[in-house]
This record gives C-alpha cells, structure tokens and sequence, in this order.
C-alpha cells in the first residue's frame, strides 16, 4: 500500500498546510467502495431516523390538538418549537464539530434525540412536550449538518455529488417513512406509540463510536498529524483488501494556503471569498426550507378543516406529498453532477414556484387539485433543498466546513419556523390561494437568487473550491 505524504526532517509530521493538502490528493484516489458504503449506511441510518423525528409532529398534531384542545397559536408553538431549538443546535454544532470532532457530536447528536422521544411519549400536557421538542431540536439541528460534512469529506471529487445525494436521500426517506408509517399506526396506536418507536435508534450512538473514523481531513487542519496519518493509512489499508488492488499514487498536492485574515470562524465566513458564498447560501437555505415546511407542517390540518377529510385520509394525502418529494430527490441524485449544483437549485426552486402559483391562482379549490399540485411543486423543492447538503460543504473549508454546512442549516430553520408561522397567519384568514401564492414568492426569490450569484463547485476537489 502506498501512503506517501510529505514530512519534515527526522520523519516529524509535514506542516499543517502540506498534510491537509496530501489527505485531500489521497481521498482522490480512493476509489468508490464497500467502505465508503459501510460508512454512508452508517451515518445514514442516524440521518434517517433524526429526520422521522423531525417530521413527526407534523402527523401527531391532528391528535394532540384533539387531545388537549389547542388553539391555532399553541398548534404553531407546538410546531415551531422544535424548529427553535434545531436552529440553536445547528449553530451550536457547527463550532463543536469544528472544534472537538466530526464523529463525536454525531454520536452525541443521536443519543439525546432518543433520550428525548422516549420522555416525549410521558408528557400529559404542552408544556413539558415543547420543553422536551426545544430539546430534541438542539439534537436533530446539530447532527444533520454535521452528517453531511463528514460525508463530504469522505469522498474524492469525482461523482461526489451522486454519492454524497445518494447518502442524503436517507433524509427524504426518513420524512416518507415518517408519513407512512403515521397514517398506518397513528390512528391504531396513537402518538405516544410513535414517539416510543423514535427513541430506539438511539442506541445507533455506540455504533458510530465504534465503527466510524474521525475525518482525516479534520485531523490533519487541527495539527493531529499522526492522528491524521494513521486514520488515512487505515482507511486505504480498508479499500485495498477491499477492492484487491494497490492503491494509485497519489496525485502531487501543493499545500493550502489560507487567506491572511481567516480566523477559522464566523468572522471568516463573512469576510474575503467567503462573505458571497455565505450569504447566497444562506438565502437559498431559508428560501427552500420556508416553503417546505410551509407547506409540509400545515397540509394535514388543511385537508381536515378545510376539506373535511378524516385523520386517515388527511394523512395518507400528505404522505403522498412526500412520496413525490422523495422521486425529485431521487433524480436530483442522478443528475447534479452532469446539470451542476447551481443549475439544479435554479431550475428546482423555479419548477417550486410556477407549480405553487398556478396551484393558488387556479387549482385550490378541492382537496384532489391540491393533492396533485403540492406533490409537483414537492418534486422540485426536495430536490433543490437535497442538493444544499451537497453544495454548502463544498464551500468552505476544512477549519470552518462544519460551522459554515450549520449556519447554512440554521437558517433553514428560520424558514422552518416562519413558513409554518405564515402560513398558519394567512390560512387563519381564509385565503388558502394566497397561501400558496405566496409560497411561490418565496420560491421565486430562492431561484433568482442561485441563477445570479451562486458559484458552480462540480467536479471540483474541496481544497481547490476552499483553501
């Protein structure tokens, strides 16, 4: 097996820059495996069910508000609660990780998420499940964005985008699952049983521990030299006995400059290279998810109180929705790396809009018209918003990627928060055309946004895209 990587005198580890540089050109060669495989299963798994939890109120709410008869303010708070703390846990989770470890604040991502859905299933009244939902956001907030910057880092430049959205349709799936098995158990079990269920994967904590690497890249930048070394060398050692071949040499890799000024924190991200990318990202991230959730966390209860549709079938309308969300992921997948991240989120985010309008100018009318039209708009606004877990890693570096990936994640919970939030206001009023009308809006603006001023990464290696 080959590991050269350059070294200083008396066989002492190379400077930070030139090791970052010699991980990256190895990751290259690396071809695609069981190990890569394993690993995204792994990760993927946690990803899956931190995403049926997030999704979960959404189709215990119809129950809940019978339950302990909320009005449409304490329905929001119950909604946007968990939003609140995913927002906070995003931010905070990105500096953890950038500090103490990918791998670490995974782990203890998925172990408190469970905690909580378990405590979840006690609760007698709304207090105590909001506090408990704020909580469990903290969980789900910080393990999503860090899940897809350990992905990213795993992976050589060549495909990345079909194996990186290839792992992140683990997300979709856990939403799809939520939905299905919702509107098959809720009606029979109840919520608490859902809640119940949500907690055993957080045992998936000690397999993380066990079976996953820290990111050599991260080792490397933080002056864990032989760390970085002997994890790399251990990973090759992994895809040779794998694949039943030598390694390649490794390409030569000039060393990673960075910018005098960076200060590997939100400073950073806000000045020189990175202040547009930062900001572009940042509006596609709350432009996507505004709509999503706008539209995902209110369609039970407007099939119910305006169609009159019953628990079963207000729920099995909606997970058709989500179905749908999941085949434009599924294409997304297929086809960035030959269309490019910013043509995908354009023409999705587009695709969003036109369907959205012409569902509020024309079609709201019944509950079938509204079934088909959220589904088409579904398509593409899952579609785009996969394609963010793929595109904001590669914009940042490996000293700030995690807190970069989670502010891109943090503010996709304002729009978690304030699409639900809206739309409840307007729907309030009756005007379920505007609702969707102004969903398109939003929509509009994210599209416009990706056309004009995001920076195409495809193909590229991270280290050429963020020294």
């Amino acid at each position: 097996m080959t590991t050269d990587t350059p070294h200083a005198t008396a066989g002492r580890p190379a400077d930070t820059a030139a090791l970052v540089a010699a991980i990256g050109a190895r990751f290259e060669r690396l071809p695609l495996c069981r190990w890569h495989v394993t690993v995204r299963l792994i990760i993927g798994a946690v990803t899956f069910f931190e995403a049926f939890d997030q999704l979960l109120i959404a189709y215990a709410l119809p129950e809940l508000r019978a339950e302990w008869h909320l009005s449409t303010g304490q329905t929001t708070s119950l909604i946007t609660v968990g939003s609140v703390g995913m927002l906070a846990g995003a931010l905070l989770s990105g500096r953890l990780a950038d500090r103490i470890g990918r791998v670490k604040v995974i782990a203890a991502c998925i172990a408190l998420s469970g905690v909580c859905s378990l405590l979840l299933t006690l609760c007698a009244s709304p207090g105590p499940f909001m506090a408990l939902r704020f909580v469990q956001g903290l969980a789900i907030g910080g393990e999503v964005p860090v899940a897809a910057t350990f992905i990213a880092e795993i992976t050589r430049a060549h495909k990345r985008g079909r194996f990186v959205l290839l792992y992140e349709l683990v997300f979709p799936a856990g939403l799809t699952a939520c939905a299905v098995l919702a509107w098959w158990l809720m009606p029979l079990l109840g919520w608490r049983w859902m809640f119940g269920l949500a907690a055993i994967p957080g045992v998936l904590c000690v397999l993380v521990v066990r079976c996953v690497p820290e990111s050599p890249r991260w080792l490397a930048d933080h002056g864990r030299h032989d760390e970085a070394l002997a994890t790399m060398a251990s990973i090759e050692a992994k895809v040779e006995k794998i694949t039943g071949e030598p390694l390649p040499q490794p390409a030569p890799a000039a060393p990673v400059a960075r910018e005098s000024h960076a200060r590997s924190g939100l400073r950073e991200l806000l000045t020189g290279r990175y202040r547009k990318r930062t900001l572009v990202v940042c509006a596609l991230w709350f432009c996507g998810y505004f709509v999503n959730y706008g539209i995902s966390s209110w369609l039970p209860t407007i099939y119910g109180s305006r169609f009159h549709l019953d628990l079963s079938d207000a729920l099995l309308y909606s997970t058709v929705t989500s179905c749908a969300g999941f085949l434009g992921c599924l294409v997304v997948a297929l086809t960035v790396d030959r269309i490019g991240r910013r043509h995908t989120v354009t023409w999705c985010l587009g695709g969003a809009a036109l369907c959205l309008l012409l569902l509020g100018l024309f079609a709201g009318g019944s509950a079938s018209s509204v079934l088909i039209w959220t589904s088409l708009s579904a398509v593409f606004f899952f579609g785009a918003n996969i394609c963010l877990y793929l595109y904001t890693p590669e914009l940042f570096p490996t000293r700030m990627r995690a807190l970069g990936t989670s502010l891109g994640g943090a503010v996709n919970r304002l729009g978690v928060i304030l699409g639900p939030i809206v739309v409840g206001a307007v729907y309030a009023g009756g005007a379920l055309g505007t609702v969707f009308v102004t969903l398109a809006v939003v929509a509009l603006v994210g599209s416009l946004t990706a056309g004009v001023a995001a920076e195409e990464t495809s193909g590229r290696q991270l280290e050429d895209v963020a020294p």
